[in-house]
C-alpha cells in the first residue's frame, strides 16, 4: 500500500507529505517512463529499453516487428489491418486471442503503447462498441492517436493515465486487456483493484503478460534494463493469484507459456533469465 503522512498547518490548510515508498514507487515509474518514450520516439534507428532485443522494443522496422508478432501469437491478417506503425513488436503474447470479444463491448487496454491491440479490438467489438486505450507515456498516447487518425478509427480512444489509478468510470468496461505491460507497474495490488472497480459485473480479464517461475536473483531484480525489458519485476504466479483474489476477482487461471522461454532468452542474451520467467495468459472475472 502508498503510505501518505498528512499534516496541518497553523491556517488549517491542509497537505500531504510523500513517504520514501511513494518516492521509490514513482521513481520505478518514471525510469519506465523514459525507456517508452525513446521507444515511441524511434525512427529508422533500432529502439530498445537497454536490452538489445526485448519486449520493450526491438526496432521500428516494420518487417522486423511484423516476424515478433506472428511469433507471439498475432495472424498476418490482423497484421495487415491495422495502421503501419501501430504493431511496435512489444508484446508477449497475444490477449485478444483469449478475450472472446464480441460486438458492442467496451474493452480498455492497460498500457495500449501505439494503440496495436485496441486497433485489433475495435475491429471485434464494431461500431456499436468502444475501445479505450490507456498509457502513462505521452509521447505513446500521441502515436497512438495519429495511428487512429490513419486507420479511420471512430470508436477507440487513448487517454494519458497510470494503470493503477486509471482515468475510467466505475464499472464501465466488460473486457480489460493488456499486454506485456502489469509486469511493470510498482504496485500489481493497485492494479488489480483499480481494474475490479471499472468492470461491469460480469465484466472479465484477458491478459498477457510475463510471470515469475521462480524467485529472480536480486540483481535482476535491480536492474533497470531488465525492469525496463518486462523480466526484472515479474511477479511469482501465487503473487499474482493473492493480488487478483483479494482485489475480489474469481475464475481465475494463469497458463504459463513453456514454449516462451525461447523468445524470452532473446530479450536478454546470455542473462539467463528464462530461467525464471515465461509468458502467461491470464484470465479472471469480476463476480455478478
Amino acid at each position: 500500500m502508498i503510505e501518505k503522512t498528512s499534516c496541518c498547518q497553523t491556517n488549517n490548510d491542509c497537505c500531504e507529505i510523500e513517504t520514501p515508498q511513494q518516492e521509490k514507487l514513482d521513481e520505478h515509474r518514471q525510469s519506465v517512463r523514459k525507456a517508452y518514450s525513446a521507444v515511441a520516439q524511434a525512427n529508422d534507428e533500432a529502439a530498445a529499453c537497454g536490452i538489445t532485443s526485448s519486449c520493450c522494443g526491438v526496432s521500428d522496422d516494420q518487417a522486423i516487428n511484423t516476424l515478433i508478432s506472428t511469433r507471439l501469437g498475432y495472424t498476418q491478417s490482423e497484421l495487415e489491418n491495422t495502421p503501419s506503425g501501430a504493431d511496435m513488436g512489444l508484446g508477449c503474447g497475444n490477449p485478444k486471442a483469449i478475450a472472446a470479444l464480441q460486438p458492442g463491448e467496451v474493452v480498455v487496454d492497460l498500457g495500449s503503447g501505439g494503440g496495436f491491440d485496441c486497433f485489433l479490438a475495435a475491429h471485434e467489438v464494431g461500431s456499436n462498441g468502444r475501445v479505450i486505450g490507456v498509457d502513462m507515456t505521452p509521447d505513446m498516447i500521441s502515436k497512438a492517436r495519429k495511428n487512429a487518425g490513419k486507420g479511420g478509427y471512430t470508436n477507440v480512444e487513448f487517454r494519458l493515465g497510470e494503470i493503477e489509478f486509471l482515468p475510467i468510470a466505475d464499472e464501465s468496461a466488460d473486457v480489460i486487456i493488456s499486454n506485456c505491460v502489469i509486469n511493470l507497474s510498482p504496485d500489481k495490488a493497485q492494479v488489480f483493484r483499480d481494474a475490479f472497480r471499472i468492470l461491469k459485473p460480469g465484466g472479465r480479464l484477458a491478459i498477457s503478460d510475463v510471470v515469475a517461475t521462480a524467485e529472480l536473483p536480486e540483481e535482476m531484480r535491480k536492474d533497470a534494463d531488465l525492469i525496463a525489458g518486462c523480466m526484472g519485476n515479474a511477479s511469482l504466479i501465487d503473487q499474482l493469484e493473492g493480488y487478483m483474489r483479494d482485489a475480489g476477482f474469481s475464475d481465475i487461471r494463469i497458463e504459463p507459456k513453456d514454449e516462451s522461454r525461447d523468445f524470452i532468452r532473446d530479450w536478454a542474451p546470455g542473462r539467463g533469465v528464462e530461467d525464471y520467467v515465461v509468458s502467461a495468459a491470464i484470465e479472471a472475472l469480476k463476480p455478478q
